[in-house]
């Protein structure tokens, strides 16, 4: 139960980095909720411009968006593990940056259909006056950090005008300014955690916030890949390749969950070996979200919804498979779960996984997303292998 004294008001001082049973609060879960709605959006998109055939155009978005998605969600998630005080103040402030977020969702077709990041832009505002005023109140309240917390606060602002001034820029410095801000943006924490007194972020509550936000767009997958095959199922009814499309998907899905969290807990040694494996999320996050994406697309091919053929379809499904094993694998070895006992498992799987595609004519498409699962599985078989024998 939360102390109702505690909810009133308490001094920001930083949270204990060493503090026991640190788990994810109700308010961080209902915050995560809240930004799978901006990555199914962003999905949902990715799936239609895979369907018409607008390869390009719709990966550029898609990844333009998601790193909106992604960072906003990094920006909270760190702050939150450092100074989370769960009183008035801390959850109004998280209650803007949620609103932010439901507005991002918002303008995420027009970024899209007309890379017109107006209205995404309005949300990134509200959720950073939510920041930009939390690290404030730290370094009002916790004076040893104060250097650091208001080095945040001004990193965060002038690289947010930056945005907003960017939505003025004209043809082809509009991608070139979108690059400039994102290096901006990844540069702050290591810019502000350079110099004075460390943020007190919890090793273990990190680990298991990444943990917790896997599941839950692993979730988003399964939940837009059934709405796909109970269309398709209404519309043309089931067949043989849908059932083994959807099993195969399925599949898919169980064995990353299996693949993330096999081995010991992440050890996040110092701020260098955490940022990296922070920033490491994003290829799995967009790639399990794209996994979904490439499911539909697979589901609509199936029932000749689609305009592209069987072979594109597969790779829809096989390109995010590959990146997530290569993401994982890399991930468990920095964080030394104990996972991975040879990169060459991992860079043997996700070869397997990109070759299927090429057997379509001959498997079928539910025959090759049921060979990716059992790629990723082999994998999986692999780095339990390796789990096992680095206990002591």
């Amino acid at each position: 139960m939360v102390n109702p004294a505690r909810i009133r008001w308490q001094a920001m001082r930083g949270r204990d980095p060493g503090e026991e049973h640190r788990v994810s609060t109700p308010l961080e879960l209902f915050f995560d909720l809240c930004f799978v709605v901006a990555v199914g959006q962003a999905a949902a998109q990715l799936h239609h411009s895979l369907d018409e055939g607008h390869l390009g155009g719709g990966l550029v978005g898609y990844l333009a968006v998601f790193f909106a998605i992604w960072w906003a969600w990094m920006n909270f998630t760190w702050f939150a593990s450092a100074y989370d005080t769960d009183d008035v103040p801390y959850r109004l402030l998280t209650l803007l940056q949620m609103a932010g977020v439901l507005v991002l969702a918002a303008g995420v077709p027009a970024a899209f259909e007309h890379y017109d990041f107006t209205v995404v832009v309005i949300g990134y505002v509200l959720m950073r006056i939510g920041m930009i005023c939390q690290w404030l109140r730290a370094a009002v309240e916790h004076p040893e950090g104060r250097a650091t917390t208001l080095r945040y606060a001004a990193g965060i602002a002038v690289v947010q005008v930056g945005w907003v001034a960017r939505l003025w820029a004209p043809g082809t410095w509009a991608y070139v300014t979108f690059a400039v801000l994102v290096v901006a943006e990844l540069a702050v924490p290591a810019w502000a955690e350079a110099r004075g007194r460390a943020t007190p972020w919890h090793p273990e509550h990190i680990a298991e916030r990444y943990g917790l936000f896997t599941i839950i767009v692993l979730g988003e997958v399964v939940l837009g890949s059934l709405a796909a095959v109970q269309s398709v199922v209404a519309e043309f009814g089931a067949s043989a390749s849908l059932i083994m499309i959807a099993a195969g998907g399925l599949a898919i899905v169980f064995v990353l969950w299996w693949i993330y969290f096999t081995g010991g807990e992440a050890r996040l040694r110092n701020l260098r070996v955490a940022l990296t494996w922070g920033y490491g999320h994003v290829v799995v996050f967009a790639s399990i979200a794209a996994l979904g994406s490439g499911i539909e697309v697979a589901v609509d091919t199936a029932g000749h919804r689609s305009h592209i053929g069987e072979q594109a379809a597969a790779f829809a499904v096989a390109v995010p498979v590959a990146l997530v094993l290569i993401a994982l694998g890399a991930l468990h070895r920095l964080a030394n779960t104990g996972a991975v006992r040879s990169s060459a498992f991992v860079a043997a799987g996700a070869v397997v996984v990109l070759a299927l595609p090429f057997s379509t004519p001959l498997l079928g498409l539910g025959g090759a997303v049921v060979g990716m699962a059992v790629a990723a599985a082999a994998t999986l078989v692999a780095n339990r292998t390796g789990s096992v024998e680095s206990r002591p």
